[in-house]
């Protein structure tokens, strides 16, 4: 029986940069620093936006106390590096006893590269989830563990997923009445955010996985923690996925839910009912058009893993408008898209000047196709229409393996089919400047390893 989830709790990074990353989501992205847990051997922070939770971790591969060359106190917090300002010098946890070098809620990956490898999720009950799990084959990386403290307690445990060096922490927090977890502390004296900049929550996140693995992994998925299939386009293969195999661009994506249940069809028994959804996104190349920004992923971060995560805001121009006077690099289309026949029209029908869109890289895509075959969509009433906006982050990583993306939804439930092809040419046009800057400069001096193996190697140990 699979380990049916209740929500998406928070998603772990795990960076050698604590400093840059922190100043980069509070200062940049508009994210709050709420709650943190500083151990002589463990740094996590945890920065939150609506329901959007990120829980920073620093990788171990430096000495615990010091980064960048800066001596850090955990009795006074961060002390940041000289291109991050002293925000982070007003980083005070409240008392803290916790005496634990370990990861909670987590485990240290000793991966290579700076990753996003963390998916954690709410669960009835951790116990019955690990033995359901356990029976189905799942390794775990942590046993039910309990943590408490005044406030409550939390059951977890952390499984390994079966791509890459994803893991999943399922979580159970029904007994807790604290702001986030035991074992962290609130923030004293930082300040917050208070720029307009609507993120409520995680709309999506997306896989990068070798060519062929896409099956397996679904099947893991589904037979696992009930996920269920959910279809990019309407005229989406069943077995294909939707695939992109043309100008260059040679992509399969294909989609999956995890609020319903596949056997039955039911919808779970949330707690809160108003409670958003994430789905998630499978990303494979095909060799038909050589290398693409798949291969690079999986290249650059040594295997399979998450390469974006889409966040949910309720005004995409505001968002992207502040984020990018604060220092947020967004791609840009060609500027072809927002002139070629028929979208210009398709973007001041639903009120919005493609001037405007253009200056932030902004996408827009209506659900012109639905309604061609849904009479119920087709309407003259602006308000009534179907229709998302998209816009990418660069990097945010050092390697250029992780960025994230702004998605505004108008009633459209997709991931914007007619905006698929100029979203990844220019996240692929950045990638291959980015190479051709790194080779001309002589680092890159050994050969590319093998990033299409079979489907057996989609679970890097």
């Amino acid at each position: 029986m699979a380990a049916y989830l209740s929500r998406l709790h928070h998603i772990s990074l795990h960076v050698t940069n604590v400093d840059k990353i922190a100043y980069e989501l509070v200062s940049k992205f508009k994210f709050n620093l709420f709650v943190a847990r500083l151990t002589e051997k463990s740094k996590q922070l945890a920065f939150r936006k609506g329901a959007a939770v990120f829980v920073v971790n620093e990788r171990p591969n430096k000495s615990p106390l010091e980064l960048n060359g800066v001596t850090l106190s955990t009795g006074r917090g961060i002390s940041p590096s000289q291109s991050e300002p002293g925000w982070t010098n007003n980083i005070q946890p409240g008392e803290n006893n916790d005496k634990d070098p370990n990861c909670l809620y987590d485990v240290h990956p000793h991966y290579p590269v700076d990753t996003a490898s963390n998916v954690c999720f709410e669960v009835e009950d951790v116990e019955r989830s690990f033995k359901s799990l356990r029976n189905l084959g799942c390794d775990f990386l942590v046993p039910p563990t309990e943590v408490c403290d005044e406030k409550g307690l939390v059951t977890y445990s952390v499984v390994k997923s079966i791509l890459g060096n994803v893991n999943h922490t399922l979580v159970d927090t029904s007994k807790y009445k604290g702001s986030f977890l035991p074992g962290f502390q609130e923030v004293e004296n930082v300040a917050k955010s208070t720029e307009s900049c609507p993120i409520t929550h995680f709309d999506h996140i997306t896989y990068a996985c070798p060519r062929r693995c896409t099956p397996q992994v679904m099947s893991w998925y589904e037979r696992h923690f009930g996920f269920q299939r959910f279809f990019i386009d309407s005229n989406e293969d069943v077995d294909e996925g939707y695939v992109l195999n043309k100008e260059g661009i040679g992509l399969r994506l294909t989609a999956m839910e995890y609020w319903k249940c596949s056997e039955t069809g039911i919808k779970l028994p949330f707690t809160d009912r108003k409670q958003p959804d994430c789905k998630f996104v499978i990303a494979e190349s095909l060799p038909e058009q050589g290398r693409n920004q798949v291969d690079t992923f999986l290249e650059q971060h040594r295997g399979p893993g998450i390469q974006h995560i889409g966040l949910y805001t309720q005004d995409i121009v505001s968002t992207a408008q502040t984020m990018g006077q604060a220092g947020v690099h967004f791609f840009s289309p060609p500027p072809a898209y927002y002139t070629e026949v028929g979208k210009q029209q398709e973007m001041e029908d639903v009120g919005y000047d493609p001037q405007m869109l253009s200056q932030h890289g902004i996408l827009l895509d209506t659900d012109l196709r639905q309604a061609q075959t849904d009479p119920s969509c087709q309407t003259t009433d602006t308000q009534k229409k179907r229709y998302l906006l998209q816009v990418f982050t660069k990097p945010i990583f050092s390697e250029d393996t992780f960025f994230l993306e702004l998605i505004e939804r108008r009633g459209a439930s997709g991931f914007g089919e007619g905006n698929i092809q100029a979203l990844w040419r220019s996240v692929q046009a950045y990638m291959d400047t980015e190479r051709a800057e790194t080779e001309a400069q002589g680092e890159n001096t050994t050969q590319p390893q093998n990033i299409t193996p079979e489907p057996k190697h989609c679970h890097n140990a």
